[in-house]
């Protein structure tokens, strides 16, 4: 008889998961097993329901938190905010610091959000107290609408070794791979509110149950944040995406105009490659290097650091046909300490700053998702088959545009890049890092051909 072993496996990790049995963590009457540990904001149980209630003036956000810890686990429950100003969230795998906010209490760790505002972020993942956002719902568009509002929605959050997942209405909202935190209390949140008129939103849960998770078949079809560097998750793998730096070599990568990676001023050390600083212009020393694979179609995912007033980019559509000096030509997402350096204040209506399509269009920014030099950020490009583009810097969308419509070509002829017949509209092209003298490091560099 032919092995059936694969698929037996496959089956028996899902009987596996589905036949662990949920247990209540709310017993529809009392708040037993659960304890509040900061805020002063009144929780109560009526009709089966826990109701949180916002009050003026409580100093810090209120939880009600599981007097158990829990690691591996599926949980769901159902929640319903009555109004459009009461934000909160589901607390898992999280912990408490009672020293922290001057001894008022500090709650920290992975936050379900729950925003019922115009924003539509219900599903994303948050780090309450410590990294802000991990999972903007921005980064997957098909499940804003999942949340109704004036409405109990199922909620469900299953947490599998490094690998965490949220669903609002069954609808796969958020992703994450991460190694921060194994186990934690569960916690149900009242936000601080700013205005006392405020005061008397109330938050309702109900049906509250978990169960264990052993193994489990883990799929996802968007985007995964994922916050170990240079590792592709079996999720990424079977969605099709590939690393362009493997953290150890130079594989995969030429110098621009180059048969071979560059002597000089590239680094790559402790799962970085580096471009170093030399004070030269741009691509005078080391030059820019470029993936040795062209690419169509493709969504484009890096973390990179700057070193404080630094100018880099990364460039996309290369196609080294120019044979310019300088650096290689290309569309760019521009790399830039816009505090420091003076590039941020010119071109056009600040379309040389940070996460910019350079000298055409500015990223449309908010300060709160810009991390500061010396610290980690993530990048993202996406171009669609259609020629659709966008660009994104830590989760959030900051400019799209159709790559060869009228109005992009009418902002090629205003750039430096009207010398340059066909500006970025060719059909394929390569990755490029780029070198412009300053101190800048790249990782996790991984990318989706799409169809």
């Amino acid at each position: 008889m032919k092995c059936l072993a694969p698929i037996c496996l496959i089956i028996c990790f899902s009987l596996n998961t589905f036949a662990q049995k949920w247990t209540s963590l709310f017993d529809g009457k009392s708040l037993k097993g659960w304890q509040q540990i900061a805020g002063t904001a009144v929780y109560k149980v009526e009709n089966n329901e826990i109701i949180g209630i916002t009050v003026a003036n409580s100093p810090v956000n209120s939880f009600i938190v599981t007097e158990k810890e829990y690691d591996d686990f599926e949980l769901e429950l159902e929640v319903k905010i009555d109004d459009t100003t009461s934000n909160s969230g589901i607390q898992f795998r999280s912990h408490v610091d009672p020293t922290g906010n001057n001894g008022k209490g500090k709650v920290y760790g992975y936050q379900f959000e729950l925003d019922p505002s115009s924003r539509k972020w219900t599903g994303g993942l948050y780090d309450e107290g410590r990294r802000d956002w991990l999972y903007p719902l921005s980064l997957n568009p098909s499940a804003q609408p999942a949340y109704k509002h004036g409405e109990y929605n199922k909620v469900r959050i299953r947490c599998y070794k490094n690998i965490l997942q949220t669903w609002v209405n069954d609808i796969p909202a958020a992703c994450v791979v991460d190694t921060v935190d194994a186990k934690g209390f569960i916690a149900l949140q009242v936000h601080t509110i700013n205005d006392p008129k405020l005061a008397g939103r109330m938050v309702r849960w109900r049906n509250i149950r978990i169960r264990p998770v052993r193994a489990t078949e883990v799929r996802f079809n968007g985007y995964v944040v994922n916050l170990i560097p240079n590792y592709l998750s079996p999720i990424e793998k079977a969605n099709g995406w590939k690393l362009l730096f493997d953290g150890k070599t130079s594989k995969g990568w030429v110098g621009a105009y180059k048969n071979s990676f560059p002597e000089k001023n590239w680094l790559i050390e402790n799962g970085v490659i580096s471009v170093v600083s030399s004070g030269n212009a741009e691509s005078a020393s080391g030059g820019d290097i470029v993936s040795e694979q062209q690419f169509s179609a493709f969504d484009l995912s890096f973390d990179f650091k700057l070193a404080p007033g630094a100018n880099s980019g990364v460039k996309y559509f290369v196609t080294l046909s120019e044979n310019n000096t300088g650096s290689a030509i290309g569309l760019e997402y521009q790399l830039l300490d816009d505090s420091l350096h003076p590039d941020a204040k010119l071109g056009r209506e600040g379309n040389r700053t940070l996460a910019s399509l350079y000298d055409l269009i500015k990223a449309n920014k908010q300060t709160r998702f810009i991390k500061k030099p010396g610290q980690w950020n993530t990048g993202r490009i996406v171009v669609l088959p259609n020629n659709h583009v966008e660009h994104y810097l830590n989760g959030i969308k900051v400019l799209s545009y159709e790559r060869g419509s009228k109005e992009y070509r009418d902002l090629v002829a205003i750039s430096k890049y009207k010398v340059w017949n066909h500006f970025g509209e060719a059909k394929q092209g390569r990755i490029l890092l780029q070198e412009h003298g300053s101190q800048v490091s790249f990782r996790s560099i991984k990318i989706k051909e799409l169809k």
